[in-house]
C-alpha cells in the first residue's frame, strides 16, 4: 500500500512537471511538441481551444483503444496521469516565467518534460498518447521506451512545420531531444545495468573473452534441456548498458547460434558494482 501511493504521488508530480513545462516554456514561446500534446498545442495556436480539455479528450479516447496492451495497475497509473496532467494544465494556463531567451527555455522545457514523463514510466505509469505506443514498441520490438517515445513524438512535431515555422520547428527538436535524455535517465538511472543470461555450446570461449577483453566476472549456472535432458551450462554476466554490443559481438564471433536473454537490472551491489553497505 505504501508503495502505490508512493507511485501515485510521483505520478502526480510528474504530471505537475509536464504541465508547467507546456504552459511555462512551450506555448509562451510558440514552440512545438511531440504526440498528442504536440496535437492539442497545434489546435490551440490555430483554434484557441483549451490544451486541458483536448488533452484529456484525445487521450481518454487512446487510452480506450490501447488499455489492451496495458496491465490493470498500468491503466489505473495512466487514468491518474491524464487526468491530473489536464488539471495541472488548466491550473497552470496563466502561469509564465519572464524569460525571452528561446534556446534557454527550450532546453528547460525539454527539462521538464523528460522529468515529468520519466517519473511517470518509471513508476509503471504513462500519459497516454505517444507513450502507449512506445510502451508496446519496448515489449514487442524491443525498442528503448525513451527513444521510441522519441521517434513517434517527431512525427507529430514535424507536422507542426506550417505553424510555428522552421525555426520554431527547431527548437522544438531540441526539447524532444533533451526531454529524451533526461527521461532516459530517470527511468534507467546514472548507471543502467544488464543481466545477461547465455547458453550456448561453447561457453567456455565466450566466457574467456568475456574475462579478458570486458574485464567482467561470469558466473556459471547449472542447467539441462527439458526435453533432451543434456546438461548444459549457462552463463550469467552484469554488465552496463554501454557494454552490451561488446558482448553481443563476442557472442556472435564465437558461437552464433548462442541463446542470449538480456533484462534491465536496477540495482546492483558486490564487487564491481556498488557497495551493499552503503
Amino acid at each position: 500500500m505504501k508503495k502505490k501511493a508512493a507511485d501515485i504521488a510521483f505520478i502526480i508530480l510528474g504530471a505537475f512537471l509536464f504541465a508547467l513545462a507546456v504552459n511555462l516554456f512551450v506555448i509562451p514561446n510558440e514552440f512545438g511538441e511531440g504526440g498528442v500534446t504536440g496535437v492539442t498545442i497545434i489546435l490551440y495556436y490555430l483554434f484557441q481551444w483549451s490544451p486541458s480539455i483536448v488533452n484529456i479528450v484525445i487521450n481518454g479516447f487512446l487510452l480506450i483503444v490501447g488499455y489492451r496492451f496495458l496491465d490493470r495497475r498500468t491503466t489505473l497509473y495512466t487514468i491518474i496521469a491524464v487526468a491530473f496532467n489536464s488539471l495541472f494544465l488548466h491550473l497552470t494556463a496563466n502561469w509564465r516565467v519572464q524569460s525571452n531567451e528561446l534556446t534557454v527555455n527550450a532546453i528547460f522545457a525539454g527539462v521538464l518534460v523528460g522529468l515529468g514523463i520519466g517519473l511517470i514510466v518509471r513508476v509503471g505509469g504513462t500519459t497516454a498518447g505517444t507513450v502507449i505506443l512506445a510502451r508496446i514498441a519496448n515489449k514487442y520490438l524491443d525498442w528503448n521506451i525513451s527513444y521510441a517515445l522519441l521517434f513517434f513524438d517527431l512525427i507529430v512535431a514535424f507536422s507542426s512545420y506550417f505553424i510555428i515555422g522552421a525555426e520554431k520547428l527547431m527548437l522544438t527538436i531540441v526539447i524532444l531531444y533533451v526531454g529524451t535524455k533526461v527521461m532516459d535517465f530517470i527511468i534507467e538511472g546514472l548507471n543502467p545495468k544488464k543481466a545477461v543470461t547465455i547458453i550456448s555450446e561453447k561457453q567456455d570461449d565466450i566466457a574467456e573473452r568475456v574475462i579478458t577483453q570486458m574485464d567482467r566476472g561470469v558466473t556459471v549456472l547449472s542447467g539441462h534441456g527439458y526435453y533432451t535432458k543434456n546438461p548444459k551450462e549457462v552463463l550469467y554476466i552484469v554488465i552496463s548498458k554501454q557494454e552490451v554490443s561488446p558482448l553481443k559481438k563476442i557472442v556472435k564471433a564465437v558461437d552464433p547460434a548462442a541463446f542470449i536473454t538480456i533484462h534491465d537490472v536496477r540495482d546492483v551491489f558486490g564487487e564491481g558494482f556498488l557497495d551493499i553497505s552503503k
